[in-house]
């Protein structure tokens, strides 16, 4: 079980990410982003409360951007939600921390149903 957000590299992506059982919330972050910075601390405090339900993981993309483009990720902070690796949900506007735990409730209980 993943507690903690799991940095993603093009060398990992494709096992850690597409091939997941679980579903994945891939977090694009960038150090010269404020608001990823807040949003890094959320996920931090998220994944272990998700384990095993759900992969928490991070794409920086001044290390990587060929996986923000590989996502079409354009804008920071983006965090997509992936089943079976396809992308299902994309939070591209500003969200608090409760309604990212709200958002990942209603994504996991969608799965469930």
């Amino acid at each position: 079980m993943q507690a903690v957000p799991l940095d993603v590299t093009q060398e990992t992506v494709e096992t850690a990410v597409l091939q997941s059982p679980l579903p994945v919330l891939l977090d694009f972050w960038a150090d010269w982003c404020p608001p990823c910075h807040m949003v890094s601390q959320w996920l931090t405090r998220l994944a272990p409360a998700y384990a095993g339900q759900l992969l928490v993981a991070k794409v920086d993309v001044t290390e990587d951007q060929t996986i923000a483009e590989q996502f079409g990720v354009q804008s920071l902070p983006a965090l997509l939600w992936l089943e079976n690796g396809e992308v299902r949900h994309r939070q591209l506007d500003e969200i608090n921390e409760g309604g990212l735990r709200q958002l990942v409730d209603k994504l996991l209980n969608k799965n469930e149903g």
